[in-house]
């Protein structure tokens, strides 16, 4: 139910945005609460179970918000999927709101592959890169491919940017082919 989790990750976003909030801080709080559903059997039980009522659950998210200091919006998002029993789709909307919130914001995340770790150096020179083509600011995340013998391949959504040299071997293959 990709759908539900979009729906409400775009209202919260348009909530977090126009109330300025600290939109990593509103995140670092679902996730809070994500993870006390994911330990406990029993809480989930009772927040999913539509013969509890919902005037307990909502004491029991105020009694959790006030403990863990989770902001307004944040506990009336969590009363919100309580009330229309949405709360096993907790996870997917925080990912999703995640996405929106950085492509609202001017955030690409970028996937970068490299045969060896990158120096801090490599890393900033490589983003300031990515920046320049894509036009956003960007969130990377770095890991190891050993296949591409040298260079980097750098994933911004379903763009992919090949500066290997497996990559360059293959291109220099299909010309000498054509």
């Amino acid at each position: 139910m990709a759908s539900v989790a979009s729906t409400y990750a775009r209202a919260f976003a348009d909530v977090v945005l126009s109330a300025k909030l600290d939109a990593d801080r509103a995140i670092v709080e679902l996730r809070t609460i994500a993870a006390l559903l994911a330990g406990s059997m029993e809480l989930r039980r009772v927040w999913e179970n539509p013969a509890v009522p919902a005037e307990q659950k909502r004491g029991i998210l105020d009694v959790i918000a006030q403990r863990d200091g989770i902001s307004p919006p944040v506990r009336n998002l969590i009363a919100v999927l309580i009330d229309h029993r949405r709360v096993q789709f907790l996870d997917r909307i925080i990912q999703q709101l995640g996405k929106e919130l950085d492509a609202r914001r001017g955030f690409a995340e970028a996937e970068i592959k490299s045969v060896r770790e990158l120096s801090d150096a490599e890393k900033r020179s490589l983003e300031a890169q990515v920046e320049t083509l894509t036009g956003k600011k960007v969130r990377a995340r770095y890991g190891q491919d050993a296949s591409l013998l040298g260079g980097a391949v750098v994933r911004v959504g379903s763009t992919i940017y090949d500066g290997s040299v497996a990559g360059q071997l293959q291109r220099i293959k299909e010309a000498i082919s054509s």
